[in-house]
Parts: structure tokens; C-alpha cells; sequence
């Protein structure tokens, strides 16, 4: 996968949008931060690198602000409604976490001044060696456009199957047999 090209942004989005207000704060929240400990605890034990940095808070931080978007909307708004509050969340994302790389500064490049040049920098080229961050941006936007896409189409799909056999159900349902009147005795009828 190229960089920054993740379904996370639309999961923590939709997950906002689709599951019950407690279960969508906790479910894709946990689930993250189980993932990154043991992902941490591989790169440390397996090949000796220290992969926590204090600058992955910045993350969470940001997950939640866009699970925090997801909530504003509800599963009936217009696919073209989700799919744009999911692309807004992957620019969230890119400009908050962009913007705390270059005020922390964590691997201390030297082009991340600290005024508005080095700020744009850290938005637009990056530093030496790596990608251009703009392509980081195009990965997060066509990411975040794609897997929005994709789970709100796919909860559209089952919500709009749903509704048309619950129309058919009351066609299908069996009623419910009147109980037989119970015989007179022959006696009674004489």
C-alpha cells in the first residue's frame, strides 16, 4: 500500500456514524490502540527499533475528533453527505498530524523551521530522503474518499435490502391461526 493510504480515517468516520454511540467510541479507538501496542512491542523485541513516540497521542487525539465528526451525521444522510464528512476527516487528519510533526518536530529535521515557511514545508515537500508530503495528502484524500465510499455504500446496500424485505414480510408473514372454536358437546346441541 503507498503511504498514508489507510481505511483508518473511514472507519473511525463511519464507525461514528453507524454504531451505537458507546460501542463507536470504543470498538475503533480500542481496537487502535491494541493494534499500535503490539505493533510497538514487535518493533522494539524483533528489530530493535523504539516505535513509540509521544507524538502518536496526536493521533488519537485526531481519530477521535473525526469519530467526533462521524457523530454529527446519521445513517440516513445522503451518500454524497457521508462520502464528504469522510473525505473532510482524511484532511483533518493530514493537516492536524502534518502540522504536530513540524511543532514537535520529533526526528528533528532542520527544514522545519519554525515560522510559516517551514510550516507550509512540512504541508507541501517534507524533508530530504522521503516522499513529498503532498503525496502523502493525495494518498489520505483518495484513501479516505475510497473506504468512505465503500462502507457507506455497503451499509446503503444492506439498509435499502433491509427496508424492501420488511416491506415483502407482511405479505409472507403467516397469520397467526384464529384459535378453532371449541365443539359443543353433543349433548348440548339437543
Amino acid at each position: 500500500m503507498p503511504a498514508n493510504f489507510s481505511a483508518a480515517y473511514a472507519l473511525v468516520f463511519c464507525a461514528g456514524v453507524f454504531l451505537p454511540r458507546r460501542l463507536a467510541w470504543w470498538l475503533p479507538l480500542g481496537t487502535m490502540a491494541v493494534t499500535d501496542v503490539a505493533l510497538n512491542l514487535y518493533y522494539y523485541f524483533h528489530l530493535h527499533i523504539d516505535a513509540f513516540r509521544g507524538t502518536q497521542l496526536v493521533n488519537y487525539i485526531v481519530y477521535a475528533a473525526i469519530l467526533w465528526l462521524g457523530t454529527r451525521f446519521n445513517p440516513r444522510s445522503s451518500f454524497l453527505k457521508l462520502l464528504g464528512g469522510g473525505i473532510v476527516g482524511a484532511i483533518l487528519f493530514y493537516l492536524i498530524t502534518n502540522t504536530a510533526a513540524w511543532l514537535f518536530n520529533p526526528f528533528g529535521n532542520p527544514e522545519y523551521t519554525k515560522n510559516l515557511l517551514g510550516w507550509l514545508r512540512a504541508l507541501t515537500k517534507g524533508t530530504a530522503g522521503y516522499a513529498e508530503t503532498w503525496v502523502f495528502f493525495r494518498n489520505t484524500l483518495l484513501s479516505g474518499g475510497i473506504f468512505t465510499g465503500l462502507f457507506v455504500g455497503a451499509m446503503k446496500l444492506t439498509t435499502s435490502s433491509e427496508s424492501a424485505r420488511e416491506k415483502e414480510a407482511p405479505e409472507a408473514e403467516v397469520k397467526e391461526e384464529e384459535p378453532a372454536a371449541e365443539a359443543e358437546p353433543e349433548q348440548a346441541r339437543t
